[in-house]
């Protein structure tokens, strides 16, 4: 059996409170657990009192092999039961495909206006010179 420390969602619409709990993989998220061992309230505002581990059975459930997920890691982390490596993805902040042409498009476009304002406007002069000899 394969044990995950995850959340589990509780609260209301719009006021998420999660628990930290022990739960096998294949069971879903907000359903069975084993074991309760923290809560996560992402909605006060003083940030040391978010989350509340229970460290030693934290530690506990680790020793015997749970995987804990992302979020749980951050946790984990933070109260120094575990080191979480920093991910670095420098692809995500760049714009996607669409973005990329619709910039290159306006750059070209105020390219094109920014020449057709240097370029000097056509003489009527000729043009009234030629409508004079008439």
């Amino acid at each position: 059996m394969s044990l995950k420390l995850r959340l589990s969602r509780a609260g209301t619409k719009k006021r998420p409170y999660y628990h930290v709990v022990v739960a096998d993989a294949r069971s879903p998220r907000d359903g069975r657990f084993i074991e309760r061992i923290g809560t996560y309230d992402p909605k006060l505002e003083d940030t040391t009192k978010r989350v509340n581990l229970v460290t030693e059975r934290a530690q506990h459930w680790l020793s015997v092999g749970a995987q804990p997920t992302d979020r749980v890691l951050r946790f984990l982390d933070a109260a120094g039961l575990l080191k979480r490596a920093p991910r670095s993805n420098p692809e995500k902040a760049q714009p996607g495909k669409k973005a990329t042409e619709r910039a290159e498009a306006r750059v070209k476009a105020a390219a094109d206006a920014a020449a057709a304002a240097a370029a000097p406007a056509p003489a009527e002069a000729p043009a009234e010179a030629a409508a004079a000899t008439e």
